[in-house]
């Protein structure tokens, strides 16, 4: 049996649930998909730059009025792996929250927006028919359903869904391994902390509940006979950063936060369009080095909307909504992609050494650094 909807959503994390609220108000009959169920743990820095605020607050999401606060950061601060610091204050206040906590904000405000959520569903074919309209089977457990509708968007992560693929070159052709585990017992300041090893770089930032989360972005090659468990990669990548090794000393993993994401490519530019419009890091990643994979996920949601809206109420074609969306996807991430990749370039160069003395002699060097890797506020 056929059923009939406005518009799919593929993928029911911070970008998907964003768009879905945004369209559901809309009043479009929205429908929200995904693989696996929630809440869960997912691989991610849980950190929210000040950009993030304006744009959750848009969707009817005061973090601060929570019954699990989030923790606040004014400052960063990088460590290398010869002890070097360099710090710089934060744009505005940042937050820590878990996305164990964020998803479920998000999807009880897409609930109250009218959107349904389907969740542990696979999707077996996404087909656009001949009048430009899609038709999505998915199944679910043992049961398999089929769905119309006339718009469908991608927010189904980094990783391609069956049957589709990126041109060439779009995507880096380094592998990478992205890992994550909640400590408790480690007392962190107001900032978030990187550090600096071999293959990549280890995260950790204070979330809800006295608690921090620790996310290290690694080569698939460097964590190869380092264990297979996310703590044991953690612990092997310390050995190369004793100022890292000392910070997860002081506390302990908590048991059922650990998740791990592989392989991971990050993006040489954003493909913001295949059959259809991609949004979070399905049409875009970026080094968790250089700027926010949340406030792109929520500014690509809430700009695809937008263009949505427009389509499904039919005050553009199909042409018009593929290349309006595809033109500002691009004037707003491109530029930002760029200078991410240009700063990870710098970031594992081999003169990388002299960076904090660099730092020191140029005081505003840190504090540009930090801007050029933010999003510019919305129009």
């Amino acid at each position: 049996m056929m059923k009939s909807t406005d518009v799919i959503i593929v993928g029911a994390g911070i970008a998907g649930s964003s768009c879905a609220i945004e369209l559901a108000r809309q009043g479009h009959r929205t429908l929200l998909l995904d693989r696996q169920q929630f809440p869960r743990h997912k691989t991610c820095g849980e950190f929210m730059s000040p950009e993030t605020k304006e744009m959750l607050e848009r969707l009817g999401i005061h973090l601060l009025n929570q019954e699990k606060s989030p923790s606040s950061m004014d400052h960063a601060r990088i460590t290398m792996p010869d002890g070097g610091e360099i710090e710089a204050p934060l744009p505005g206040s940042a937050y820590g929250i878990s996305r164990y906590e964020l998803d479920q904000l998000l999807h009880q405000q897409a609930y109250t927006a009218g959107a349904e959520i389907l969740t542990k569903v696979n999707i077996a074919s996404i087909r656009q028919l001949e009048n430009q309209s899609y038709e999505v089977e998915v199944k679910q457990g043992n049961e398999r359903r089929c769905y119309q509708a006339k718009a469908v968007i991608g927010a189904y992560g980094s990783k391609k869904l069956r049957g589709t693929s990126s041109e060439e070159g779009v995507r880096d052709e380094t592998i990478y391994v992205g890992v994550k585990s909640h400590y408790r017992g480690i007392n962190i300041p107001a900032r978030v902390e990187l550090y600096f090893c071999d293959g990549g770089y280890v995260g950790i930032s204070p979330i809800e509940n006295d608690t921090v989360n620790v996310a290290a972005l690694l080569t698939l090659d460097s964590v190869q006979g380092s264990g297979k468990s996310v703590t044991e990669i953690l612990q092997a990548a310390a050995m190369t950063n004793a100022n890292l090794a000392a910070r997860l000393a002081e506390g302990e993993a908590i048991q059922g936060t650990q998740v791990s994401v592989a392989p991971l490519q990050l993006s040489n530019v954003p493909e913001p369009w295949s059959d259809y419009p991609h949004i979070g890091d399905t049409m875009m990643v970026i080094p968790p080095l250089c700027g926010d994979g949340m406030s792109v996920a929520l500014r690509s949601s809430i700009v695809c909307a937008r263009w949505t809206d427009a389509y499904l109420k039919d005050e553009v074609d199909y042409t018009t909504w593929q290349s309006e969306y595809t033109l500002e996807a691009n004037r707003e991430f491109a530029p930002l992609l760029r200078r991410a990749r240009t700063i990870q370039n710098l970031a594992f160069a081999k003169t990388n050494r002299f960076y904090p003395a660099l730092a020191r002699m140029f005081p505003g060097l840190a504090t540009y650094v930090v801007k050029a890797t933010r999003l510019s506020e919305m129009k």
